[in-house]
């Protein structure tokens, strides 16, 4: 019964030449299916072929939680709290690092480290001031709290993000187990509690996308060229092999920057499988749209083509998957409209498995056109990127070169 309805399908919207259209269109649904089954089965092999290492126990040293801030994330207050609460059992120390006692997040901040109560020995909130020429505002804030820390490790805490109690713990396990790991972080998911299209994309790039290509890339013992850091750890030796934090001065983005330099000097970069949430909300397409730009952005700057070369095959599939759609449609060949459709939807239902695979929260189905449009939205963000080289962050603008390097610095913009 397979293929001879199939066949009948798409020969009745083909016209004269319906067998040779018809041989075509099979041809070609065969061949971007075949190529999206294997690209998906690969994916899940990875997130499935590690697993969870036992809890060893450790001596624990020493850490300092660096956390710049820029701006009122959202449920930022939430954030903090998290922060606030990790249960690692050796002695700790949080930094929250700002611009400026005018930041928005200023003020909350202050609010809930007086009330709430934690387990770290010392917390602060520092004033880094506004950063030199050639630098990021979130490199800057790392820097300065660099110079503040106190404790034997340094790890670094994205605004954004919501660490469960025993992530910090389980990063600097993972860091002890080899002498030559360098630095660990955690996987991350992006979760939105009621969300808009705009979140529902972002997941889905941050998941189904980066999320399940790490697990992927990543070695047997989770080693990887580079760091995605929105919660990481590092050695202070390792760090100073490499210049310091400061070394990602003139970089749009640190992590993967301070990864490849270890990885280059011989240590290694290590993801844990404890997830991390980003929280994410209200987020409209548009504001989505902007932010996936700012990610195609950044991994111009440190992911190897190992890493990047599958995302772009499952892109430039399902890119000549809606061409032909669009062709057949306009043709009226709507047994070709059928067959060019099979594998958009095949990638949009894989998007959607890997994002539960990943942590990620299930789709609603009036979201479900998200992930069959978001590698075509994908196509024109990506044509953005290098017709414009302007990108803004955290309320900063930043003028990149050809290689996604900081070039002439902008004036602020009050983006997010």
């Amino acid at each position: 019964m397979g293929a001879r309805p199939l066949e009948a399908l798409a020969s009745a919207g083909a016209g004269d030449g319906g067998a040779a259209m018809n041989a075509r269109n099979m041809g070609w649904t065969a061949a971007a299916l075949g190529v999206l089954v294997h690209g998906h089965r690969e994916l899940m092999a990875g997130l499935r072929r590690r697993p969870v290492p036992p809890t060893r126990r450790f001596e624990p040293p020493s850490v300092t939680v660096i956390r710049p801030i820029r701006g009122l994330d959202v449920e930022a207050r939430a954030n903090v709290r998290a922060l606030l609460d990790l249960d690692y059992p050796g002695e700790w120390e949080v930094l929250f690092v700002f611009d400026s006692e005018d930041d928005p997040a200023f003020l909350p901040t202050r609010e809930e480290v007086a009330a709430h109560p934690t387990r770290a020995k010392r917390v602060e909130l520092v004033v880094a001031g506004e950063p030199p020429e050639g630098m990021t505002g979130k490199l800057n804030a790392m820097q300065v709290g660099v110079a503040r820390s106190r404790c034997q490790l340094l790890a670094f805490s994205d605004s954004d993000t919501r660490p469960t109690p025993g992530v910090l713990t389980a990063l600097v396990g993972a860091l002890l187990e080899d002498a030559q790991t360098g630095a660990t972080f955690a996987p991350i998911y992006a979760a939105a509690d009621a969300p808009l299209a705009g979140d529902v994309g972002y997941g889905l790039l941050v998941n189904a996308w980066y999320g399940a290509s790490v697990a992927c890339t990543a070695e047997p013992d989770g080693a990887l060229p580079f760091i995605m850091g929105q919660l990481m750890v590092f050695r202070r030796e390792a760090l100073t092999a490499i210049g310091g934090v400061g070394c990602a001065a003139g970089q749009l983005v640190d992590d993967m920057y301070l990864g490849r330099q270890l990885h280059t000097a011989g240590w290694k970069n290590r993801v844990i499988h404890a997830p991390l949430r980003v929280v994410t909300g209200h987020l409209e397409l548009g504001a989505f749209l902007r932010i996936f730009r700012r990610w195609l952005l950044f991994s111009e700057t440190g992911l190897p083509g190992t890493f990047a070369r599958p995302l772009w095959v499952r892109g430039a599939v399902s890119w000549l998957s809606w061409g032909a759609l669009t062709a057949a449609v306009a043709r009226r060949a709507w047994g070709g409209a059928v067959l060019a459709a099979l594998p958009i939807g095949f990638s949009a239902w894989s998007q959607l498995r890997l994002q539960r695979a990943c942590h990620g929260p299930a789709v609603a189905p009036r979201h479900y056109w998200v992930p069959a449009v978001l590698p075509l939205l994908g196509a024109g963000v990506a044509l953005s990127g290098r017709l414009s080289r302007q990108v803004d962050w955290r309320g900063r603008g930043y003028r990149l070169d050809a290689k996604a390097r900081l070039g002439e610095a902008q004036p602020a913009r009050a983006s997010v």
